[in-house]
């Protein structure tokens, strides 16, 4: 996400589905606080996470 890369592109490299990463990435935003993909790579690198 942090490099910003589609969902599309994130599920190619990981041989998985699209609906597979759209999943992972509204968990990631719900356990980060934030509505958005800006959002969440923003928190996680004031977390030191990135």
């Amino acid at each position: 996400m942090a490099e910003r890369l589609s969902n599309q592109e994130i599920a190619d490299q990981l041989v998985i589905s699209v609906s597979t990463v759209k999943r992972h990435a509204f968990n990631l935003y719900g356990k980060l606080g934030v509505k958005r993909r800006t959002q969440a790579i923003n928190r996680a690198r004031g977390l030191a996470l990135l």
